[in-house]
């Protein structure tokens, strides 16, 4: 059986795939049918204390909180932009602290997810990586920030699509991300269909066919430079996995029906000239693919600043001429502190201001 366990020692039950909650009700001496029953409280009802659990006999009530624990994410900060994307500070069980994003348009209700506390990737234009690597998240801390989240959409809107690009590398906590998928998409689970989810990696090229084989979710890759050197300092796994590397895995790739979407973070003159778009645009020509042009989000220190509005829409256009889809994803939340790993650098400056 899975070993992960809480804070506290105990293991959450929101770790465990359905197998493995079969062996936790018939090792309490109770019959087949208490598994359906504890899924349904755990998912569909979401409760975070097993006393709620009101059908389940009160010895068995009693064997779940004897040898598990159920985390509950505590909301240190939430954040509300005049966009209406809400940006949450969750602190684990361990006092450690992750960020999730809500971003609400006309189409969809999307939830940005965090896979670790901090993030070890060094990129450059990423306030998280200023963190370090803190800690990889359990399974069940991952789907009790979906529930969380959930719970701070607002009346009559419903969370419609996942993306794993909060804080961390999803793909360097790939046991951990790939149980959460199975909990998130399965019938006895979240029941949310693979097509409504997305995971974002900055390049760790073994595990993206990991993931395309063992999971039908979608896959964006951090590109963000069209040469090795710039990707070098931009983001450092480039040294391990070069471009033509990366590139080329994700062209062997079988993706039936889905599309891999590039991210590319668009940085005054770094990254955005007409030369770029035109190397981006041969690059990708073999992959069936689309690009998302982000408009960077600055932090305190960044050494970047973003492109300007005019300067992404020429690069779009060298796009749509050399046949690529390319989209603008509007800057959202810019006035609570969106770019990821700010808001938990602002929470504790104002912390340290009230001392």
């Amino acid at each position: 059986m899975n070993t992960q366990t809480s804070a506290s020692g105990r293991r959450d039950p929101r770790d465990l795939l359905l197998p493995e909650l079969e062996q936790v009700v018939a090792q309490a001496g109770q019959p087949r049918f208490r598994v359906r029953q504890l899924a349904q409280w755990l998912y569909a009802r979401r409760v975070e204390d097993f006393d709620s659990m009101s059908n389940l006999p009160v010895e068995f009530r009693r064997y779940l909180k004897n040898h598990f624990k159920l985390e509950h994410l505590e909301p240190l900060a939430v954040n509300r932009s005049l966009d209406g994307t809400v940006k949450l500070l969750l602190a684990l069980g361990d006092r450690r602290e992750i960020e999730s994003v809500i971003i609400p348009t006309p189409q969809r209700v999307t939830l940005c997810i965090s896979s670790q506390a901090g993030c070890a990737m060094g990129c450059a234009f990423c306030a998280t990586a200023r963190m370090g690597l803190e800690r990889n998240l359990t399974t069940a801390e991952i789907i009790a920030e979906v529930i969380a989240a959930s719970r701070h959409v607002d009346r009559g809107e419903h969370l419609t699509n996942y993306v794993f690009m909060g804080m961390g590398e999803p793909l360097a906590n790939y046991p951990r991300l790939l149980r959460a998928l199975t909990i998130m998409t399965a019938p006895w689970g979240l029941g949310i269909s693979p097509r409504r989810i997305t995971v974002s990696t900055v390049g760790l090229v073994p595990m993206i066919e990991k993931l395309m084989a063992e999971t039908s979710v979608h896959l964006a890759v951090s590109l963000t430079a069209t040469t090795n050197e710039l990707r070098d300092r931009l983001a450092p796994i480039n040294r391990r996995y070069p471009l033509e590397q990366l590139l080329e895995t994700c062209r062997r790739l079988d993706l039936g029906r889905r599309r891999i979407t590039f991210e590319y973070v668009m940085l005054a003159g770094v990254n955005d000239s007409a030369a770029d778009a035109q190397r981006l645009a041969r690059l990708l020509a073999p992959l069936r693919a689309k690009v998302n042009l982000i408009f960077f989000n600055p932090f305190p220190g960044a050494q970047f600043q973003p492109s300007s509005r005019a300067v992404v829409e020429r690069f779009q256009s060298v796009l749509f001429r050399n046949n690529l889809t390319a989209t603008i994803r509007e800057s959202r939340g810019r006035d609570i502190a969106a770019a990821c790993g700010q808001l938990r650098v602002e929470h504790h400056a104002c912390a340290v201001g009230e001392e």
